[in-house]
């Protein structure tokens, strides 16, 4: 009898360990990451960049483990759907809410602002295959304009702009684009790519200081130091005459 009271007590207490952490995960922001896009002339920029920057973002929003994050594919076809029902060819008494998806509570919307390269050339390099390593030192720099999207209202309820620098050996003009992948080891170890790493980094820290710990936590102070020393550099480089 003893043994059955101990079964028991061991069931109902998993079943609210259990419980405590689904409600747990229930109440982690459930977000989405859209495709990234570019209002620069970085050379490094083409039509796969977009989509490996968002898987990019989504690996490191799940790593916080602060997100529930939805997949990209499921992104695309909830989008798919909705830009169909939006073109007229769908009746609209069944097509797709465009603020509804799949329960996400807030998209996140990334656009590289800017892209520098500050490169000295300090004498010869070494072709590996499409690529030339060497022959330069450089230093990156990189912005990213982020947005968060209400789904339920469309509203953008945060907006940040997150900068990343990073100084080293720089890839030469041998890149070949056509089979370039921001994943591919060689270039990660670039400038500029890991100015765009660190982007992504800062950015999942971000989103976690403003959408869990909320905008009155202690991290957010540094942030707002941050970004107010951005928008005074920003002031200086103006030229008013």
């Amino acid at each position: 009898m003893k043994k059955f009271r101990w079964t028991i007590l061991f069931l109902v207490i998993s079943c609210i360990a259990i419980s405590a952490l689904l409600t747990a995960e229930d109440e982690k922001p459930r977000i989405g990451v859209l495709r990234f896009t570019n209002q620069t002339r970085a050379q490094w920029w083409n039509s796969t960049v977009a989509e490996e920057l968002q898987d990019m973002l989504a690996s490191e929003l799940v790593s916080t483990r602060a997100f529930q994050v939805l997949e990209r594919q499921e992104i695309n076809e909830v989008l798919a759907e909705q830009d169909l029902g939006e073109s007229g060819r769908i009746d609209p008494a069944t097509k797709a809410k465009l603020q509804k998806i799949k329960g996400a509570k807030y998209l996140i919307a990334g656009t590289v602002s800017a892209s520098e390269e500050d490169t000295k050339g300090i004498g010869g390099g070494v072709n590996v295959g499409p690529i030339s390593l060497g022959g330069s030192k450089s230093k990156s720099y990189l912005a990213v304009d982020v947005k968060v999207i209400d789904t339920e209202t469309g509203e953008i309820v945060d907006a940040r702009t997150i900068e990343a620098t990073a100084k080293g050996q720089a890839l030469g003009a041998g890149l070949s684009i056509r089979n370039f992948s921001m994943r591919g080891e060689g270039y990660e170890k670039t400038p500029t790519g890991k100015a765009i790493r660190a982007c992504i980094v800062y950015i999942s820290e971000y989103l976690e200081c403003s959408l869990v710990k909320g905008l009155d936590n202690k991290c957010m102070k540094k942030w707002d130091a941050m970004d107010s020393k951005r928008r005074e550099k920003t002031k200086d480089a103006i030229d008013i005459e």
